[in-house]
């Protein structure tokens, strides 16, 4: 009698596609003929056979298959165009124990991705990229693809590809082979049942990789696109063996899954005295500096801003220092944008005792301005109750806002006073923690030899002077 055969969705795949918008749950929403649905079933199957489905994290860019989520019953994230590869390393390496899939379409990966591949690649990231190669873009309209072939018509080629004007089709498999990390690299095809055998096969081989921790597998699928070719199902098929198949050979490029090598990385030194001694800062002191628990501020989300030349850059970096000897979480973060000294530049500075999350100030309550443009940009994104502190010696206009805080310091006249305006920076410092009460001058001086490590004793007495100084103008004026 002959054994009854129930057919069943892998367990790879969510039982009822709840996240699918309409009321087709049961259907995927790819065109007929389509080999993005044979490929998915492929990899369900190898997460289900393999017992990863509750370890593995599929990331999918923009492209035909930016909706994956709808489909696999693991771990998913939706990311920005052709950045798979970037994502995938981020979470192989936050998730080591993972198996990562980089799902990507010819005109996301070989197209906007390509550095972003072979940057993953070159570096063997722990991962296993789909590559769907359909020779167009398929979701946005057909236009013509990196891949796409010479001579094949598409909405920005109706002529045909022009090798003379466009280009040649990129052959991925062939390039990522001349790295030396990758593991494993292959192309199958979809266009009949012997190649979607060998498309398994390769598809259990990367997956595998993956699982074992051998590094970067690529396995590149050559996929029919019935509607971006103007074919019906079988015709995509046939053009596939005809057409595509000559100019993308199908072959295992390399494949080293047996080498006994397998991706550990290093384990980061999160330890803030090693961090030190790395980094040639010296030795962190027995004990944080004091804390004044009557701090006028006791979290600066800070912008400090102005003229290329005039410390900005230094000025946040001697503040988040500080504040680190001091116990706070710091960060601090740069932005030159295109200009060139003399032009603007500003660093977004935070300092508080609880996690910080992004660097960037978007809505500073303190805004350090050293020249006019400064002021006039960053008044406005000041948050109701913040702090203003600007240059009153090269700003001779007042600050328009009635619901902050103000304090014009003659920073640039106080650094001149001294005789060196690249002072400017210490000066500014001082103001700071008058202003906010965070930090005493006495302990900030204390901190010099860190500052200022290597340089001359005459520096540091200089840069002592600027941090009192400063200190000592807004508890004199604005007391």
């Amino acid at each position: 009698m002959a054994q009854k055969t129930v057919l069943r969705k892998p367990r790879g795949f969510i039982d009822v596609y709840k996240h699918k918008p309409g009321a087709e749950k049961d259907r995927t929403h790819y065109c007929p003929g389509c080999g993005h649905g044979i490929l998915h079933k492929l990899i369900a199957e190898a997460l289900e056979d393999f017992d990863l489905v509750e370890k593995s994290i599929v990331i999918s860019p923009v492209g035909c298959s930016v909706f994956a989520y709808y489909y696999f019953d693991t771990g998913n994230l939706q990311v920005a165009h052709g950045r798979a590869p970037a994502v995938a390393s981020a979470v192989s390496r936050a998730n080591p124990d993972s198996v990562v899939i980089s799902y990507q379409g010819d005109g996301d990966l070989a197209a906007i991705g390509g550095n972003n591949i072979l940057q993953a690649a070159n570096r063997g990231e722990n991962m296993v990229v789909f590559f769907v190669n359909n020779a167009i873009y398929g979701m946005t309209g057909g236009q013509m693809a990196p891949t796409t072939l010479e001579g094949q018509k598409t909405t920005t080629t109706p002529y045909g590809r022009n090798i003379r004007t466009d280009g040649y089709p990129i052959q991925m498999c062939e390039l990522i082979n001349q790295l030396t990390a990758p593991v494993y690299i292959a192309r199958t095809s979809l266009h009949d049942m012997p190649n979607i055998r060998k498309t398994r096969a390769a598809v259990r081989k990367g997956i595998q990789n993956a699982m074992n921790r051998k590094g970067f597998s690529f396995v590149e699928v050559l996929s029919m696109c019935p509607s971006g070719w103007k074919m019906d199902a079988v015709q995509s098929q046939n053009w596939i063996k005809e057409n595509m198949i000559p100019r993308f050979p199908l072959d295992t490029y390399r494949d080293n899954s047996d080498q006994p090598y397998t991706v550990e990385r290093p384990v980061p030194i999160m330890d803030p005295e090693e961090v030190r001694k790395i980094l040639g800062f010296g030795s962190l002191k027995t004990a944080n500096l004091r804390q004044n628990p009557d701090a006028v501020l006791r979290k600066v989300a800070l912008r400090v801003s102005g003229f290329g030349g005039q410390g900005i850059m230094s000025t946040g970096i001697a503040l988040a220092n500080v504040g680190m000897e001091y116990g706070y979480n710091v960060s601090w973060l740069p932005s030159y944008g295109p200009e060139m000294r003399g032009g603007t530049a500003n660093c977004s500075v935070k300092v508080q005792e609880e996690t910080i999350g992004a660097a960037e100030c978007t809505e500073p309550n303190m805004v350090i301005a050293m020249n006019q443009p400064s002021l006039e940009k960053f008044e406005k994104i000041l948050v109701p109750d913040g702090v203003l502190m600007y240059n009153s010696t090269l700003i001779d206009i007042e600050p328009t806002r009635k619901d902050i805080k103000v304090y014009p310091v003659p920073i640039t006249g106080m650094a001149d006073e001294l005789g060196d305006t690249r002072v400017q920076s210490m000066v500014s410092v001082g103001a700071f923690a008058a202003v906010t009460g965070m930090f005493d001058p006495g302990e900030i001086k204390s901190l010099m030899p860190v500052l200022f490590a290597g340089k001359s004793d005459k520096v540091m007495k200089l840069n002592e002077d600027a941090v009192q100084m400063g200190y000592d103008y807004v508890k004199d004026n604005f007391s």
